[in-house]
């Protein structure tokens, strides 16, 4: 049988169809596709010119399919040594939440206040209110060196409570990055350890936006900074001075932890904190400060003793042109917001 029934005219000519024409085309096309080995988009041209303009409007939609999925946020569910890597919408945390949801869990929030960070104490606590493990009994822990600036109290909801622990006055920034860690350490050692299973450190001045439950509990949890994520190994500000405690060589590390938000169970974070307080004390006595400060020091314990889970920038945000885009911001920080305005945003904001 033909391939193309034509049909002949009563004088004996041959009649083809429209559709039989596009059909020859279409296989003709093909023959050369498959001869060639090319895309008919690419070198070898469609004979039909409705099939070369259809094959440039699939290839237009194939790249801008590439750069929608190259532009869209990469959220990867675990981290390459198998620790959960936490967003707090995915399907992991669902199922941690769904684990935790039938237990009653005693979870600690501390934050360390001096000087004029008092200002921030109402706003994070009241923001904790309503979106820090709303379902468990918390208790915030604030240490800090003036009690009289929290009064009058600040109301809590039923099975939450607020522990304020008075700590000497703090002369400056760079004497509080000696002294931070310690300060924690002992605090975890002879109090907090017998009243909570699970402890977080925040910086008091930021702000809770969106829901943090129960996917973010872990051993030893850790927090990604968010203009450092999904940047190469190279472009990570590990401590690079070989003299310092905090040293991190360029075959180590895997990502940049902030220092906004870490936490775990209180045995891990003691032993954290101490192993922190260690190497700061021992670049004190050698008249040595890492680059980083405190957060140097962080990196460099949690690149040793890799976090059992690992929050997203989700968890600690601000708004700048480095920062990385989320599904969802959920914990903002202020202080480094206030860092990333420029002088007329810094005044209108009241930085």
């Amino acid at each position: 049988m033909a391939l193309f029934p034509f049909c002949k005219t009563p004088t004996g000519a041959i009649r083809v169809s429209r559709m039989q024409l596009l059909l020859y085309c279409v296989l003709l096309s093909l023959i050369i596709y498959f001869l060639q080995g090319r895309k008919p988009g690419g070198n070898v041209r469609s004979p039909h010119p409705y099939f070369h303009s259809m094959e440039l409007a699939m290839a237009r939609q194939r790249t801008d399919m590439e750069k929608s999925k190259a532009a869209a946020p990469q959220t990867p569910a675990q981290t390459p040594w198998g620790a959960p890597l936490v967003w707090g919408d995915n399907h992991n945390s669902v199922r941690r939440r769904t684990e935790f949801a039938q237990q009653e869990i005693r979870i600690g929030l501390l934050a360390l206040v001096v000087g004029t960070y008092a200002q921030h104490v109402r706003r994070f606590i009241s923001s904790a209110e309503i979106y820090f493990l709303p379902n468990q009994l918390v208790t915030y822990y604030i240490l800090i060196d003036n009690p009289r600036t929290l009064d009058p109290p600040i109301k809590l909801a039923p099975g939450r409570q607020l522990k304020v622990l008075p700590v000497a006055e703090f002369p400056g920034w760079d004497k509080l990055v000696y002294r931070r860690m310690p300060l924690l350490a002992d605090t975890l050692k002879n109090q907090i350890g017998r009243e909570v299973e699970y402890i977080f450190c925040a910086d008091i001045d930021q702000e809770f936006v969106a829901p943090v439950e129960e996917e973010i509990l872990g051993e030893l949890v850790a927090t990604l900074h968010p203009e450092l994520y999904g940047k190469p190994r190279k472009a990570l500000p590990y401590e690079n001075d070989e003299n310092s405690s905090a040293y991190v060589k360029k075959d180590e590390g895997d990502y940049y932890y902030t220092s906004e938000l870490y936490g775990g169970l209180v045995h891990d974070m003691y032993r954290m904190a101490l192993g922190c307080s260690l190497l700061i004390l021992k670049d004190q006595g050698n008249g040595i400060m890492a680059s980083g400060r405190e957060e140097s020091y962080l990196n460099r314990y949690l690149i040793t003793h890799r976090p059992t889970c690992v929050l997203s920038p989700e968890y600690n945000w601000w708004d700048s042109g480095l920062a990385v885009d989320v599904p969802e911001k959920r914990l903002v920080s202020l202080g480094r917001q206030c860092e990333a305005f420029d002088a007329e945003k810094r005044e209108k904001h009241r930085c």
